[in-house]
């Protein structure tokens, strides 16, 4: 047995003083012959790594050489069997993974787990780390994703896929992602990765969304794990509905299973609506994540409606076409207490879903946060308890805020209206109480200061306050102001329609425009 000691230099009073590190031949005839390659003696707690895999304690017979009891506690030596040839030294392992993290007692664990580790040469294991440095997988993570897939630094699959999220993805992809790419999927599945991405891009995926694309979903089950053709397939049969569109819009929808997530969802909604194509595109593109509720738990809402609410399949599809956040509605917390209301307020089934289709949003108000509030302001400004006037009065107020409505009822307070004659106004037309109250305040300015009427002239015609100010109510005003003077009728200035209107400017003899 031959083996060669380094020693760090420390004086004895047996050895000569070293500047340098001596070397000391060793024999022992009983022994295997192997050849040591670096050895490492720790003085007390203090390492020196030049590190390797095993540690022993030295028992060889010393004659040259005399330790000091308590001075050195044991050796640590790297070696290979000559005869298997030389590949990365184990102690430059350690002081590598030492550099990333790992302390000494974790570097053995993974090298005696990962045989592979020592049989990969030193430069392609420091590039592949610097490569998922690069793409910003370091510190803790990067120590942990060793740690539990070591195989991220051995694998040739890793290589190409960094290769491609660098250069081609321009390095886009969030740090996030791939770490749980890396941290939950075999290498084997990347093979592929780019192949797949350039179909989205064919298929329609904007270059500027890919990246969007890509970072919301689940990298594992939308790409890697599964085979380019049933990403295909899933393309193909989202195209009847708004195809990449929906993909671009709702990412996620990559993740579902084809057959039994996204099919049975779809056919959900055509056995609903009676096979309406347009109407389910219309749902899905208005809401593509609709399409994470289970069928079950749609079928649930659907019953719902249909025993408690009285309508029948027909009518609830119409309100999932205008609503289909419908599904999102708790049952027992919203969409009961409010039906409810609606009965208590006297209305029937035709008419719980007329003010549905309305109002849809209803169902899915706060009640302390919004539906109490307006039903105070409600009944302080007139209306009645329990009927269907309120009924009403609440669905026209279900769009706007609970601050906004009480600025519109202070606004008109503060143009001498009385709480009655909101109420008539509101009756006449519900929508007043919903218009933002800076509109409202620039129409009534209007109104009163170029036009010269009076405030009063609001309480037979509400509806002056929901035209557009500037394309309706100014530009007819001046228009009409130069043939009729400042008396013209309120009513008919705005409500005819913009053809007929046009054509009796048209009609009208240049002379008395000009007198």
């Amino acid at each position: 047995m031959v083996a060669l000691v380094a020693l760090s230099t420390h004086p004895f009073p047996s050895l000569p003083s070293l500047d340098s590190l001596d070397l000391y031949r060793l024999t022992s005839p009983s022994a295997s012959r192997f050849s040591v390659s670096l050895c490492t003696i720790l003085h007390h707690q203090e390492c020196f790594p030049f590190c390797g895999v095993l540690r022993f304690r030295l028992k060889l017979p010393l004659t040259p050489v005399c330790f000091r009891p308590g001075k050195w506690d044991f050796l640590q030596c790297s070696c290979i069997n000559s005869s298997s040839g030389l590949h990365t030294d184990t102690g430059m392992l350690f002081s590598l993974f030492r550099e990333v993290g790992l302390n000494m007692d974790e570097t053995q664990v993974l090298l005696g787990k990962n045989s592979a580790l020592t049989l990969r040469a030193m430069d392609s294991i420091r590039a592949r780390i610097f490569s998922l440095q690069s793409v910003g997988i370091d510190g803790f993570s990067l120590r942990s994703l060793i740690t539990k897939r070591p195989s991220l630094l051995t694998a040739e699959e890793i290589d190409h896929f960094l290769s491609f999220v660098l250069n081609d993805l321009e390095g886009k992809i969030e740090t996030s992602q791939l770490e749980r790419l890396f941290a939950t999927t075999a290498p084997i599945f990347l093979v592929g990765f780019d192949q797949k991405v350039s179909l989205l891009l064919e298929r329609g995926v904007p270059r500027e969304k890919i990246y969007d694309v890509l970072n919301s979903v689940s990298l594992s089950k939308a790409l890697c794990v599964r085979p380019v053709e049933e990403i295909e397939r899933m393309i193909t049969y989202l195209s009847h509905y708004g195809g990449i569109e929906l993909i671009v819009k709702r990412p996620k929808i990559l993740n579902f299973d084809l057959e039994s997530q996204l099919i049975p969802r779809v056919e959900f909604f055509r056995n609903l609506g009676g096979g309406d194509e347009d109407a389910i595109g219309t749902i899905l593109r208005k809401l593509p994540a609709v399409l994470n509720y289970s069928v079950k738990h749609m079928e649930k809402h659907v019953e719902f409606l249909r025993s408690f609410a009285g309508l029948n399949d027909e009518e609830v599809f119409k309100i999932v076409v205008v609503y289909p956040n419908v599904f999102s509605a708790s049952r027992e917390r919203k969409m009961f207490p409010r039906i409810e209301f609606l009965k208590q307020c006297g209305l029937n089934s035709e008419e719980i879903f007329r003010f549905l289709i309305k109002a849809p949003l209803f169902i899915s108000l706060s009640y302390e946060e919004n539906i109490a509030i307006k039903l105070v302001l409600l009944v302080k400004i007139g209306y009645r308890y329990r009927t269907k006037d309120l009924a009403m009065a609440m669905g026209s107020v279900t769009r706007t805020s609970c601050l906004n409505m009480q600025k519109v009822v202070a606004l008109f307070l503060s143009y001498g209206f009385s709480c009655e004659d909101i109420f008539a106004m509101s009756r006449r037309h519900p929508q007043i109480l919903q218009y933002s109250h800076g509109s409202l305040e620039k129409k009534m300015e209007y109104l009163l200061e170029e036009m010269g009427r009076e405030i009063g002239e609001l309480l037979a015609f509400p509806a002056f306050l929901g035209y557009q100010f500037d394309d309706r109510i100014k530009a007819r005003y001046e228009t009409k102001r130069k043939i009729l003077g400042d008396g013209m009728s309120l009513n008919k200035l705005l409500t005819v329609s913009g053809e007929s209107f046009s054509r009796r400017r048209r009609e009208t003899p240049a002379h008395v425009i000009e007198e």
